[in-house]
């Protein structure tokens, strides 16, 4: 199958495209897409990689599904378009940013910068039905995420994982952690950040920390 996807992630994930449940994940995805609205509009389901080559990662965001309302998604996780106020998980991210490394609130939600920058901002399902949330959820999407983390987890060192909640925690289990940083807190969601354990856990300092120890570029967050 030929996937459009950057290029050296089409090199790295090739056999992945083989299998057979991803031949019937981009059959079930071509349908929807063709029979109701869905997001983000289908030409940046893989933006979160044709943003990061495979080389370029150095950090890795976790979320879950993308924004299932109008011009929100663009294929990375937590990031919006210009011009759409801000979801509250993503006014979380960034109360807890300006706390930790003081970097004043933006007015734009979007996340592009930190993933020209090698941050991989990757949902674990990379489409849905508009206002329905988790509707792509369980179609394979899952199973080709994982092998995304799997294949990061063994080529590479010294990446940073930010794994926020349960969700992502869970999803990250099988990384070894004597290879690369791994960085959990509650979900920045107002649901679970409320409760503690989201504000004040300083990952954006840690991160940049590590990655200068590691004789990488710190990222501008």
């Amino acid at each position: 199958m030929d996937v459009k996807i950057e290029s050296s992630w089409k090199e790295a994930l090739s056999e992945e495209f083989k299998k057979d449940y991803f031949e019937n994940l981009i059959q079930f995805v071509r349908q929807e897409y063709a029979q109701t609205r869905c997001y983000p509009p289908a030409k940046l389901i893989f933006n979160a990689f044709d943003s990061c080559p495979f080389e370029d990662v150095k950090v890795v965001i976790l979320g879950q599904d993308p924004y299932h309302g109008p011009n929100q998604a663009h294929g990375l996780c937590f990031s919006v378009n210009d011009g759409v106020p801000l979801p509250p998980s993503l006014k979380n991210i960034f109360k807890e940013l300006k706390d930790d490394i003081g970097k004043e609130i933006p007015d734009s939600g979007s996340l592009q910068a930190w993933a020209n920058q090698g941050v991989l901002l990757l949902n674990a399902t990379l489409s849905v039905r508009a206002n329905q949330a988790g509707s792509h959820q369980k179609k394979g999407w899952e199973s080709f995420t994982d092998a995304v983390i799997d294949h990061i987890n063994k080529e590479k060192e010294g990446v940073v994982f930010m794994l926020w909640g349960n969700y992502a925690q869970n999803k990250g289990k099988l990384i070894d952690e004597t290879k690369h940083l791994v960085l959990k807190a509650r979900h920045p969601s107002p649901l679970a950040a409320n409760f503690g354990g989201w504000f004040g856990q300083k990952h954006f300092s840690q991160c940049n920390t590590y990655l200068k120890n590691s004789n990488k570029q710190p990222i501008v967050w």
